[in-house]
């Protein structure tokens, strides 16, 4: 027995030298205090910002129907009893066990003594319960409840974040549609364009007015339209597909999606960061958690060198009826059933000590911590990316704001060029083709701000999911 505590000692002590080096939380960058942050409302369902009730529509339709919600619910529910069932496997286990059997027994040949009763009915019940209570005296089983909570809030901040993810690219994918959709309208208009110059061209060639290479350099112009407009029906068609993939809707339903009008104007930027960016974003908490959980495994894998005391609490219970012979003075022997009841309880104490297993344990608890010192990496990688994708976000949605602003302008001043040129056509005092080229150039720009407007849109989208935008934050619960 002394040998016994010695080697305990020697294992708590070789636990303690192991105990794994303090992985500290990369310290949370604070961004300059923001002039003014956004609501979390507005964040949380930023695509009503947009004032579009079409997006809102499908933001709604696909929250309630996409493949991704449905397994996200799916893997959530799996994390909440996966949670559950952790922290339940560290409190006293046990079982309740029992049986109960009937026998008949007939005499065959000769009879029995009548001292003894071989014949009869015998009925045995018999009932146990067994617990197992490990005593929590160096903090196992409290580091595996720390364990269960933290993976649990991580899978939860993983779903959030397909939440989130989802609401972008529902957002992203529509505006890109309508942007195909508005593109192809202005290129339709530039391959009619470019036929009426072919026709003039032609028919200059033909009255001796006109070169033929203007007709060949005119004609490879509308056939270049005529590939571009091509071009872009094909993808808008796929961005159809692709939106109606994100919703969760059938292909076919491909005709049903609305495309009228202009895309919606960008809705207002924030200022700068907001400083509770690292709690908004999902991945980054879900990324902490992570570090949490195997921070609790190290400091587990080293807590397996102490000795495991374990309390085994029992309950019994026996009844038994059976054929019996009682003897009543002065000579009268009787056969009847005897029946016998008995209870009883145990209490026995359990301990393990890892003798021999001490450096096995000691190169998995080395190993833990490496893998703990990589999650800690990890954390402070994905807090680097959030605030660069953020500020990336930001600075890409302003240059868009000053190019779209730039392009308004252009196309203003282009549109009255083509005012003026068709209305001197109409008065007789310029051509055709003159007109045709003023709206040429009205239907470029034109194309080239439909371009930027839809870019801005989607910079618009990156933003606010960069900013952790698309999940009720708000919401709670997750903890």
């Amino acid at each position: 027995m002394a040998a016994m505590f010695a080697l305990a000692a020697a294992a708590a002590a070789a636990a303690k030298e192991a105990t794994p080096p303090r992985v500290s939380m990369p310290d949370r960058y604070v961004a300059q205090a923001p002039v003014q942050a956004l609501p979390p409302w507005t964040l949380d369902s930023f695509w009503r910002l947009f004032n579009d009730p079409i997006l809102n529509a499908l933001e709604d339709e696909a929250f309630r129907a996409s493949p991704d919600i449905r397994t996200a619910e799916a893997r959530l529910s799996e994390a909440r009893a996966n949670r559950a069932g952790g922290i339940a496997a560290t409190w006293p286990q046990g079982e309740a066990t029992g049986n109960a059997s009937h026998q008949v027994a007939y005499a065959l040949g000769v009879a029995g003594s009548d001292l003894t009763q071989t014949t009869g009915v015998t009925n045995i019940a018999q009932g146990n319960f067994n617990v197992s209570w490990e005593l929590d005296l160096f903090g196992r089983l409290a580091t595996q409840r720390r364990i269960a909570r933290a993976t649990g809030v991580e899978a939860a901040y993983s779903v959030e974040g397909i939440k989130a993810e989802l609401a972008a690219n529902v957002a992203d994918t529509y505006f890109q549609m309508r942007g195909f959709a508005n593109q192809l309208d202005d290129a339709l208009a530039t391959v009619r364009i470019e036929r009426d110059l072919l026709n003039i061209a032609r028919r200059k060639a033909a009255a001796g007015a006109g070169p033929q290479d203007e007709v060949d350099r005119v004609a490879a112009e509308a056939e270049r339209s005529e590939a571009l407009a091509a071009d872009i029906q094909a993808q808008l068609d796929g961005a159809r597909r692709d939106l109606l993939i994100v919703v969760g809707r059938d292909l076919r339903d491909i005709e049903n999606l609305p495309l009228t009008g202009d895309p919606p104007t960008v809705p207002p930027t924030p200022a700068v960061m907001p400083a509770e960016l690292l709690t908004r974003r999902p991945d980054v908490e879900e990324a902490e958690y992570r570090l949490r959980a195997q921070l609790g495994n190290a400091t587990l894998a080293h807590r397996a060198l102490f000795p495991t005391i374990t309390l085994l609490p029992g309950l019994g219970l026996n009844r038994t009826s059976e054929p019996g012979v009682s003897f009543i003075p002065p000579a009268t022997l009787v056969n009847q059933q005897q029946t016998f009841s008995n209870g009883f309880w145990s209490l026995a104490v359990g301990v393990s000590i890892p003798v021999l297993d001490i450096p096995k344990l000691l190169d998995q608890a080395h190993a833990q911590d490496a893998v703990s010192r990589e999650d800690a990496i990890a954390y402070e990688k994905a807090v680097r990316t959030a605030f660069g994708e953020a500020q990336n976000a930001l600075t890409d949605l302003q240059a868009g704001e000053q190019a779209t602003a730039l392009l308004v302008d252009s196309e203003l001043h282009a549109r009255k060029a083509y005012d003026a040129s068709r209305k001197r056509y109409a008065e007789g005092m310029d051509d055709l083709t003159a007109t045709l080229t003023a709206e040429q150039s009205w239907r470029r720009i034109r194309f080239a701000l439909t371009t930027e407007r839809v870019l801005t849109l989607r910079s618009a989208v990156r933003t606010y999911k960069a900013l952790g935008g698309g999940w009720n934050y708000q919401g709670g619960g997750i903890h």
